[in-house]
Parts: C-alpha cells; sequence; structure tokens
C-alpha cells in the first residue's frame, strides 16, 4: 500500500526529531493534539549470510520489481521481492570481490566486479566485454553506462563500450551523471567534473572541506552534495556555498555516501551511522543496531514506497515507514505488552531474549523494580479504564492491584512487602543469595558506610509456590502509592476502595511503627527503605537523600489520609512538618547539592505531586504547587511525556504537549534495550549535566536513538542498554493514556 501523505508527513516526522537547544521555559501553545496519522519508521534487518565478506555490503540498489541486489567484498547478490534470503546473483566461479551495482532507465541491473562488468536484463546474465577490470562504479546517465575504474572510464551505448579520454584519477569513489552530458565523479583526490568538451578537477580547500570524496549527490535545488573526510560541502555552479560537518550534525568525520530519497530528504551515510537532512536544514540520525546492522554505511538506495534500503558493513539494513497513529500505535503497544510482558500473578515488566533481539524466542524475567513499574502498570490501566470504561482495563487494574497487595501477603508479616515475586520453579533469578566473607563486608562498607550485607535475598513463600524477593527500596514504595493512588480515584467501586484503603493502612501502620522504615524479616530496616528523622535529620550519611525522602514520608501519609480519613495519619504527616523540618528538607530538593543529585529523584518525586496536591491546607497546598512549578521549569527541557502529564494533572494546566506528543510519535516500535552508545558520536559532546556523576551528552537525544525508556533512567545519559532484554511498553501507554485522558490528545 503507498500513502500519498508519506512524503510530507516524514518530513515532519524527521524535524521533530530534530536535536535542538533545551529551553528552561515550559511551552505553552499547544493544549489539544488531534491525533492524525504520521509516517511511523521501522528496521528490518537482512544480513547477506554468515560471512562476514558478504556482509560488507558496499553498493545497493532496487530494480523495477522491487528486487533489492548488493556488491559486497564476497561477490554479488540478489534478494527477490517480498523474500528473506539472498542469492547468488552471478555464477560463482565469477564471484568475489564486488564493487558496484546500478540500475537504468530500463530496469536493466548492471554489476561491476573484480572480473568483469555484467548486464542483467530479460531475465538472462552476460558479462560486457569492452572494459578493464577492476571497474569500481557505475553510472546510468543519458548517454548510456558509464563504468569507472583504475584503468579508465568507459560509455556503453548500442555500439557497446567506449574508453573516454578523460584525464580523472585512477581512485574513483562514486559517479553520478550532470543530466545533460558529463558526469560528476568522486575521488582520494578531489572532485572531477567530466563532459567530453572539458574536465574539471576540484581539490583545493575553498572549493572542498577536503580532496578525499567518496560519494555526490544532488538535491532538489540541483546543487551538488559532495562527502567525504570531514564532512558534506554543498556546490552550486561549483562553488562552495555551505559546509556540513559535527557542527551540523555529522556524526563521523567520514562520510562514504549521499542519497537524495524520493521525498528530496538527503541521506548521508558515515561510519556512525545515517543522518537525514530536510530542506529546512533540521536532521534526524539513525544508528546503533536498533536501526542498522552496522553503523558504518556505504551506499543507500530507495523503493517505489520511499523505503530505504542501506548497505552496512554489516548487512543490509531497511528503514521503512508505515501510516500509523497514536491510537494504533497504541494497539500495537497494547498487544506485545500482553503477550510477552505478562507474567503470573499479573506482573507487567521485561522478558528476556534466548539470542539479542530475537523476540520470538524468550522467557519472563524478574527485575529488582518490578513493584515501582508494577504501580506504572496500574495507573496506566487505571487511565485507559477512565479513558474507555473498558471492563477489560477495569479487570486488568483490578489485577495489577492484587499483585502489588500480594507482595505484602506473601511476606506473612504485619506490612512489609516484597520487591518482586516469581514461581518456585525458576531456575534463574537476579540477585541471588549470598554469604558475605569478612573480607567482602569490610570492603563494601568502605565503599558505602550504608551497606546492609543482606544474605537471604530470595524467600520461599509458606505455601512453597513463591520466591519473593527483600530487601524492598524506597523507589518500589513510590511506585506503589503512583499506582495505588490512580486506582482509587479513577477505578476503584466501594468493595475495591475498602481493600485499597485497609492494604495502604497496613504498608503505612508498618513503616510508622518501625520508626519510619521498612523493616525486612530480619527485623532490620533495609537498605534504602529509610525515612526516619533520626537517619533523614541526624545521620550525615543520609544527607543525599534527606530532601527526597522527607518528600516521599509526607505524601506516603498524606495518601493514608486521603483514602482513611483517620487523624493520626494528619497528626504524624504534621509532626513531620512542624517538629522534623520534612517540609523545609522537601524544599531544598531543586537546589540540593549536585554530588547527591540523581536523575530518578525526578521521577520519583512526579509520582507523589499528585497525592500531595489534595492537601486542603492553604498554604501548603500553595507550597507543593510553588514546589512542581519550579521542578517543571527545571525539567522542561527533558521532554519527559509522563513528567508533563503528570503536571498537567496535578495543576490543572495543559502544558508541554507539544514536546510529549513528538515523544510519542518517535518512540520506536522496536523494544529491544538495544545497547545505544553516544560517545562514539562527533556531533555531541560528552558532559557532566544534568547529573554531576553522570556521563551525559549535551543535547536531548530523542527516544528513536536513545537507550529503551525506562522513567527512571537519565534520558540524556550517553550509552546502556541489553540487547537480552525486551521493555514493556508501559513507558509509551501511561503518558498516551494520561494525555487522552486529560483531553490533551483527541
Amino acid at each position: 500500500m503507498k500513502f500519498p501523505f508519506v512524503s510530507i508527513l516524514l518530513f515532519i516526522l524527521l524535524g521533530s526529531c530534530t536535536q535542538k537547544k533545551p529551553t528552561d521555559t515550559p511551552t505553552s501553545a499547544l493544549t489539544s493534539y488531534q491525533d492524525t496519522a504520521f509516517a511511523q519508521e521501522y528496521h528490518e534487518a537482512y544480513p547477506i549470510s554468515e560471512s562476514p565478506l558478504a556482509n560488507e555490503v558496499r553498493s545497493i540498489v532496487v530494480d523495477a520489481s522491487e528486487n533489492v541486489w548488493v556488491a559486497t567484498a564476497a561477490g554479488v547478490f540478489v534478494k527477490k521481492n517480498n523474500d528473506k534470503n539472498w542469492l547468488s546473483a552471478i555464477p560463482e566461479t565469477d564471484q568475489g570481490p564486488s564493487y558496484s551495482v546500478e540500475v537504468d532507465t530500463e530496469s536493466t541491473v548492471w554489476i561491476s566486479n573484480w572480473k568483469s562488468v555484467y548486464r542483467f536484463k530479460d531475465n538472462k546474465l552476460e558479462s560486457l566485454p569492452g572494459t578493464e577490470a577492476p571497474v569500481s562504479a557505475l553510472c546510468s546517465s543519458p548517454q548510456g553506462v558509464y563504468a569507472v575504474g583504475p584503468k579508465g572510464i568507459w560509455l556503453y551505448s548500442t555500439n557497446g563500450f567506449e574508453k573516454k579520454n578523460y584525464p580523472i584519477a585512477r581512485s574513483i569513489r562514486d559517479v553520478i551523471t550532470d543530466d545533460t552530458n558529463g558526469v560528476w565523479l568522486a575521488s582520494d583526490v578531489g572532485l572531477y567534473h567530466a563532459t567530453p568538451e572539458k574536465t574539471s578537477h576540484y581539490y583545493k580547500p575553498d572549493t572542498l572541506i577536503s580532496a578525499y570524496v567518496r560519494g555526490v549527490a544532488f538535491d532538489t535545488e540541483k546543487k551538488l552534495w559532495a562527502g567525504g573526510l570531514g564532512g558534506v560541502t554543498i556546490l552550486q555552479e561549483a562553488v562552495k556555498v555551505k559546509i556540513l560537518n559535527q557542527e551540523s550534525g555529522i556524526p563521523s568525520n567520514i562520510v562514504n555516501c549521499i542519497k537524495r530519497a524520493p521525498d528530496g530528504v538527503m541521506w548521508v551515510g558515515t561510519d556512525m551511522g545515517v543522518v537525514r537532512y530536510l530542506p529546512d536544514g533540521s536532521h534526524s540520525l539513525r544508528f546503533s543496531r536498533r536501526w542498522l546492522l552496522n553503523d558504518k554505511v556505504n551506499d543507500i538506495a530507495f523503493d517505489t514506497r520511499g523505503n530505504a534500503w542501506v548497505a552496512t558493513a554489516g548487512g543490509v539494513s531497511a528503514i521503512k515507514h508505515k501510516e500509523m497513529t497514536l491510537a494504533t500505535k497504541e494497539k500495537y503497544f497494547y498487544d506485545v505488552l500482553m503477550r510477552r510482558h505478562i507474567r503470573e500473578p499479573w506482573i507487567a515488566g521485561q522478558c528476556r531474549l534466548d539470542s539479542p533481539g530475537d523476540t520470538l524466542n524468550w522467557k519472563p524475567e524478574d527485575d529488582d523494580n518490578d513493584g515501582e513499574f508494577g504501580g506504572n502498570y496500574l495507573a496506566m490501566e487505571s487511565f485507559r479504564y477512565a479513558v474507555t470504561k473498558s471492563n477489560d482495563a477495569k479487570e486488568k487494574a483490578a489485577k495489577a492491584f492484587r499483585f502489588l497487595r500480594f507482595l505484602q501477603e506473601v511476606t506473612e508479616t504485619d506490612g512489609f512487602y516484597a520487591r518482586t515475586i516469581v514461581p518456585s520453579t525458576w531456575t534463574f533469578v537476579h540477585d541471588v543469595n549470598h554469604t558475605f566473607t569478612e573480607k567482602e563486608k569490610a570492603e563494601e562498607l568502605v565503599k558505602e558506610p550504608r551497606f546492609k550485607p543482606v544474605e537471604t535475598r530470595w524467600h520461599k513463600s509458606k505455601d512453597g509456590k513463591w520466591l519473593w524477593k527483600g530487601d524492598t527500596s524506597s523507589d518500589e514504595m513510590c511506585g506503589h502509592v503512583f499506582g495505588y493512588f490512580f486506582y482509587y480515584e479513577l477505578v476503584a467501586d466501594e468493595n475495591e476502595k475498602t481493600l485499597v484503603r485497609n492494604h495502604i493502612r497496613n504498608v503505612i501502620d508498618h513503616i510508622i511503627a518501625n520508626n519510619f522504615t521498612l523493616t525486612d524479616v530480619d527485623h532490620a530496616p533495609t537498605r534504602w527503605g529509610m525515612w526516619s528523622p533520626d537517619r533523614l535529620n541526624r545521620d550525615p550519611e543520609w544527607l543525599p537523600d534527606r530532601s527526597l525522602n522527607s518528600m516521599e514520608m509526607l505524601a506516603f501519609l498524606k495518601l493514608a489520609y486521603y483514602v482513611t480519613n483517620d487523624q493520626k495519619y494528619e497528626s504524624t504527616y504534621l509532626r513531620l512538618i512542624n517538629e522534623e523540618g520534612y517540609l523545609k528538607n522537601m524544599e531544598n530538593i531543586p537546589n540540593q547539592n549536585p554530588a547527591w543529585y540523581i536523575y530518578y529523584d525526578v521521577t520519583m518525586a512526579s509520582y507523589l505531586y499528585p497525592i500531595l496536591l489534595k492537601e486542603k491546607d492553604p498554604t501548603l497546598h500553595k507550597f507543593y504547587e510553588d514546589h512542581f512549578d519550579t521542578l517543571m521549569k527545571r525539567h522542561a527541557a527533558d521532554k519527559n511525556p509522563l513528567f508533563n502529564f503528570i503536571y498537567s494533572y496535578s495543576r490543572n494546566k495543559k502544558i508541554e504537549l507539544q514536546s510529549s506528543v513528538e515523544f510519542l510519535v518517535d518512540t520506536p516500535l522496536d523494544l529491544v534495550d538495544w545497547y545505544i552508545d553516544h560517545k562514539k558520536r562527533e556531533d555531541i559532546k560528552i558532559v557532566h549535566s544534568p547529573v554531576l556523576d553522570d556521563v551525559q551528552v549535551n543535547e536531548l537525544p530523542p527516544p528513536s536513538i536513545r537507550a529503551t525508556v525506562r522513567w527512571d533512567k537519565n534520558p540524556w545519559g550517553i550509552n546502556g542498554g541489553d540487547a537480552r532484554v525486551e521493555r514493556e511498553p508501559v513507558f509509551w501507554l501511561l503518558p498516551y493514556y494520561m494525555g487522552r485522558y486529560l483531553n490533551m490528545i483527541e
């Protein structure tokens, strides 16, 4: 199916992915987005074989029948339309180092390799005499087909090949027609324009960035783009008018090829991926195994639907696009969630792939933060129900709540709850039980004085069916209460609200009774479940957590009071404010010491604002409003749709919708957590901001080239990912349904 709107929409999509300078000011112009079709990009991988030489693809074309032809270091291969397998395109005895494939105006395929030039016409392959091998480049033109190599240049017409006496270099890397009577040739010693009348040679720095040129192409304005060492020079009438280098978005000092797409977008292949330039100058990058089999891009071709076929040093990558809306994207992600990311008793989590990227063979996997992200899933189903009134959403929200409640019940304690659970039949879990030696304890204690040597992390349930993981942390609690709040507000009927109240009461009573800590079955506080004023206010080692953990405890108590109306929670809340300074502690969150700031603090805080803003005291309510406003301004540049929509919900203000929609549109369909490494890129700078203790990039990567999102991870991070993991798409579904609920996405 062809999409007549794809060209325009791809322009919009690529423009939305362009990295721009961050701003500290929330954009408020767009308050409602009408869900319309856009071109969703996705990647399909087509390795030639297991041979590294065969996968070193040097040239690629797509013929009129949508067959894909490639020249590789091992030979020439063809992939028939709608097939995945590659076939040898020439006799095996002729296979070997190959250099170029080309399609002429009659859809004849031309091939050059170490031995000869071949023509595939009317389903017949023939070796053509008249050139001297090897021929390194082929070019279809109005005059015929040019063949160029170290031993000369020839033009094929009705009488066969005729050698041209053009004074050009022997190191020809690319050749294109000028659409009149000549050709432009890229070489190691500059750029040539050869015609029957004259050959001009351009190599000086006033014309080119450098004389080492590997690819040439014309844009829609007939400007010539010449790429090679140092970037791209754009020429008009052989005069340099612009350069594109690292400052313009070129991710590598080496440009290998340039091709113009049918919609006019210029694709520049480099040693670090492919970058696309729109006529307005905006650009977007595709790199990493999410988009390419190898980041070294040697050539690019396009089919009749505008899909890009990319020749890389590791095989062929097809970057395709199809019509989607946010609504159809939701259906896709929700289907993936249900098929691969729900495990018993009803946990939404990641899955472990048997081999990198293979989503057909997988197993469920535990995660340290199943509870936190279970809270996100509960909130998502709650908003889905609020939007759709679907019984399916209501039932699944109830299942999600019961999982979180079961995390407490399985411990058989007064209110302590587990991080996660797995069936006792599982033979692999993370963080296995471990007995520490005295040397190990000493080493850990010196590194982190708050270290707790938890030797039994996994416990078997009384009925023997489950293994549950202890040493539960504060971020688990934040995720839990986030989910409880929205389930209570948006889904629960009175019977369900009673269950929620009783559960929250059990957990909060446990925390209060144990001096504001989560106390494990060893009768000691967990390593991170700490909200006690004795630690936060009077132990210097807990200074880094004082501000956020004070905010957390106030929110937990506020939630307990909100759902139970039990005055003891309000009294304790006010005591921590008036006698222990927890509000003052919280006030310092936006200004805390850079040494202590980590990005997940932003996410944890955002979970809590909807609860705190249930405060009825005008002074306290105003404090929480101002506090959230300050944090919003600080983090508008993060373009985090979850944070944005939580703010819009809590403050009843519709802001940052454009950046939120851009995220939802640009998020790739591929949920494999491919390793993304921005430090290889030369178009960005390595910085230690906004998190002093993290290595980050100076420009926010769009989601399409970011490690798979989890909202407690730093979006500015320089690298990360594990290709054996597929992430659950709740990170996308939750903000989507929040936007729907707020009538910001129509």
